[in-house]
Parts: C-alpha cells; sequence; structure tokens
C-alpha cells in the first residue's frame, strides 16, 4: 500500500474514532427529567435514557482498544506502528525459521550426487513443491511443457539432460537465438527450406523444393543444427528429425519459424532460489524425467 492510501485510512480512521467517541459522551447525560425521545407507538412513549454504566464501560474499552490497534498493529504504507510489524516481515520470519529448521536435512542432501537423491520419495516431494512453486507456470504441473516451454519428462533435450546441464538451465538460464530467415532466403526459399525440414522427418514433402531446400539448409542451417538436423545441445539447437516440436511442427508452423526466428527465454534462477533448493528440483526434474521413459 502506497503512503497515500496508508494515510488515507489512518486519517479515516481516526475520525471515526473522534466521532463515535464525542456521540458516546455527548449523549451518556440527558437534560431534564422524565424527558422522552418523541417517539410514541400505541399510548407507549420511549424515554430518552443513558446507556447503562455497564454498556457504556464496555464502548469506552472497545474504542480504547482500537486506538491501540491501530497504533501497534496497522503496518500500513511507510508506517509499521509501534511495534514496527508488518505482514512483509513476519512472512520473512516465517521463511526464514523454515529454513533454519530444514536447514540442515537440505545440506545433507546437497552432499550427495543428484542422481543418487532423485531415487529418494522424500526429496520428489520437496522438489515438486519448489518446481510448483517456480516453473510450473511455464512447464505445467505436471512438466509436460506447452507451446513454446519445453516437456521436461520426455527425453528430447534443448541443452541436454544430464544432472549438470538441467542445473545448469536452472542457475544460468536460457536464450535461444533461432534468427529470422526471410530477409535472406525470402518467401521462396522459406517454403523450400520447410519442404527439407518435413523431409528430414520422412514426411511428405515436395522434392525439388526439398533439393533446393537442402542448399539453403547447408548455407545457413548446418552450423547450428548439424549436417543431418540431428541438433546441438551445446547451442540450444533442436534436433529437427524426431518430430518433436517446441512451436508445432506443421508446414506452416515451420515456415513461421525460419521466417521469424524464435527468442525464447528461459530465466535464471541463480539468484531466486538458494544452492541446495536447485540442487533439489534439478533432482526432481531428472527423476521425473527418466520415471516418465
Amino acid at each position: 500500500m502506497t503512503s497515500f492510501w496508508s494515510n488515507w485510512v489512518i486519517i479515516l480512521t481516526v475520525i471515526t474514532i473522534v466521532g463515535i467517541t464525542w456521540i458516546l459522551f455527548a449523549n451518556r447525560q440527558r437534560s431534564g427529567e422524565e424527558e422522552t425521545t418523541g417517539h410514541e407507538y400505541d399510548g407507549i412513549e420511549e424515554y430518552d435514557n443513558p446507556l447503562p454504566a455497564w454498556w457504556f464501560a464496555m464502548f469506552v474499552l472497545t474504542i480504547v482498544w482500537g486506538i491501540g490497534y491501530l497504533a501497534m498493529y496497522p503496518g500500513m504504507g511507510n508506517f509499521q506502528g509501534l511495534l514496527g510489524w508488518t505482514q512483509e516481515k513476519q512472512h520473512a520470519d516465517e521463511v526464514a525459521e523454515a529454513d533454519a529448521k530444514y536447514r540442515a536435512m537440505r545440506d545433507r542432501y546437497l552432499a550427495l550426487p543428484v542422481a543418487e537423491i532423485a531415487k529418494d520419495p522424500k526429496v520428489m516431494k520437496m522438489g515438486m513443491r519448489i518446481y510448483g512453486n517456480n516453473c510450473s507456470q511455464c512447464h505445467g504441473l505436471d512438466a509436460g511443457g506447452a507451446y513454446g516451454f519445453p516437456n521436461l519428462v520426455d527425453d528430447d533435450w534443448l541443452w541436454g539432460g544430464s544432472a549438470d546441464a538441467i542445473k545448469h538451465s536452472i542457475v544460468m538460464g536460457r536464450q535461444a537465438a533461432m534468427p529470422a530467415w526471410k530477409d535472406i532466403l525470402g518467401d521462396d526459399g522459406i517454403y523450400e527450406a520447410t519442404e527439407y525440414v518435413l523431409s528430414l522427418n520422412n514426411r511428405s514433402a515436395d522434392p525439388e523444393k526439398a533439393a533446393r531446400g537442402e542448399k539453403h539448409y547447408q548455407s545457413y542451417c548446418i552450423a547450428c543444427h548439424g549436417p543431418e538436423g540431428k541438433g546441438n545441445p551445446a547451442m540450444g539447437a533442436p534436433n529437427l528429425t524426431n518430430g518433436i516440436w517446441l512451436y508445432g511442427g506443421t508446414a506452416e508452423q515451420i515456415a513461421l519459424t525460419l521466417r521469424n526466428g524464435r527468442n525464447g527465454k528461459m530465466p535464471a534462477f541463480g539468484q531466486t532460489l538458494s544452492e541446495d533448493k536447485i540442487h533439489i528440483v534439478t533432482a526432481y526434474i531428472y527423476g521425473s524425467s527418466r520415471q516418465a521413459r
């Protein structure tokens, strides 16, 4: 909450408390004997008597409690109350307490290889929670991926599926660099290259266009995807022969990728997650990919 809205709430609350207090004490005593409120129903008049003492005292205690609560616990904006309490500070303290509680256990796992702890059900449960909080938004709750986001439970890895490669991806992040070829190849060249990529997957393709597309491939694509189109994990270049497509494998989608390029980005979690959490979530992804095979 910004300082403006913090002050707005505090001022309105103070005005309300002052107004209620004035009304309460202004009606504490009546001015004359046998004074009525002027209300009459069926011959019965309502006398203007003050509140009973015990009821009045309860109102006063409520007002005092409200003033104390406002002074001690608001935690709004720049004003944190006399106790200095805020939701953010309480959350940080609770997180620190939990980290201290489970530190010894996580340090024990950190000292073991990823492949070993990936077989431990407790590690997999912890890793699943870490994954759910940090990775599932892109890769899905089941790690099955989505359009533009890799499947983490199959055997196809853009940057390598070893424990070290997975951990490196998590710590450092990844940046794709598929260039756009529309200005170099033109529309005809894009369609010819598309036909060649289709032929690499033994799919129906125009032989003449595919032959011309192979020349384009040898000139512009071989450096990343390799002479046989098998890809290069060191560069994050995908395998073009296995029928697994991050952005779709129809002729139209392949042509779109060739025409405009791709620049998908995997964020780095090295500064967001602690080393032990990265180790555990790496084990979860590594173990999940092997259990699904």
